[in-house]
């Protein structure tokens, strides 16, 4: 793996030096856009709005602009300028109880890796934490961007969960969603019972990308020549009329 970022964790006066690599991956397939008459792969290019030229990568900058026309230039180095060290730091600010973050803040985990000088300091820290049963609330800065995250253990590693600013995620105000007095008494103690009977302990390795498997049986077939027909069907909403018959027939064919 590649690292993405080098640093220190600061723990109250405590600088651990550490290496930051994406703990996710992807297994979309890759997918080529292709030009509908004859399948010749489309280029995207850099192209300059005002001459229609190609521009180099080498010789694109980043830009502000301020005034209609006018742009303030920011090179790497002005980005660490704004503040060098948080750039160089993921500052642990407080340890909060992991169960008070809602999932819905939750975005993207990185692991961390002591540098060969930050053994002893990083698994000090990982102790702290495992002792303690907290999540250390921290800073990063990344691809000049700021974010907070949760430093907590996966694996005896310790992690930067990246999570959403308050002001990030959008008000509810606007979403309808029925109230409770919609369902009877009745209907709500046989739809607990299902989950009941549906609940089990989560296994991560129990779960797999089905769809992108049943898509790449898809292209072998088309490859070969072969026919294509359309699995499963299009569910239909359930009349509010017949929920009772529904959630005792689960129970059944769960049972079964």
């Amino acid at each position: 793996m590649k690292a993405l970022w080098k640093g220190s964790i600061s723990f109250g006066l405590v600088n651990i030096p550490v290496k930051l690599y994406s703990a996710s991956q992807s297994h979309s397939l890759d997918l080529d856009m292709l030009r509908k008459g004859d399948h010749c792969q489309v280029r995207f290019a850099r192209v300059c709005r005002d001459d229609g030229k190609e521009i180099p990568y080498q010789d694109i900058v980043k830009g502000y602009k301020y005034n209609e026309g006018d742009y303030v230039v920011l090179t790497d180095k002005d980005f660490e300028s704004a503040n060098v060290e948080k750039t160089h730091t993921i500052d642990i600010f407080h340890f909060v109880n992991e169960k008070e973050v809602d999932s819905v803040y939750f975005e993207k985990p990185y692991y961390l890796e002591p540098e060969k000088s930050g053994t002893k300091s990083y698994a000090l820290l990982r102790e702290a934490i495992k002792q303690t049963k907290k999540a250390g609330l921290g800073r990063l800065v990344l691809k000049n961007r700021e974010h907070i995250g949760l430093l907590r253990l996966y694996d005896n590693v310790i992690v930067f969960n990246q999570i959403r600013f308050f002001d990030e995620l959008r008000e509810t105000t606007e979403i309808k969603v029925p109230g409770a007095s919609q369902v009877n008494k009745k209907e709500v103690e046989m739809a607990v019972s299902l989950v009941k009977q549906l609940s089990s302990k989560f296994n991560p390795k129990a779960y797999k990308d089905t769809y992108t498997d049943e898509l790449k049986k898809i292209i072998t077939k088309k490859a070969k020549g072969q026919k294509v027909t359309p699995k499963g069907k299009e569910p239909k909403a359930s009349s509010a009329s017949n929920l009772m018959k529904l959630l005792k027939q689960s129970m059944k064919s769960k049972a079964a």
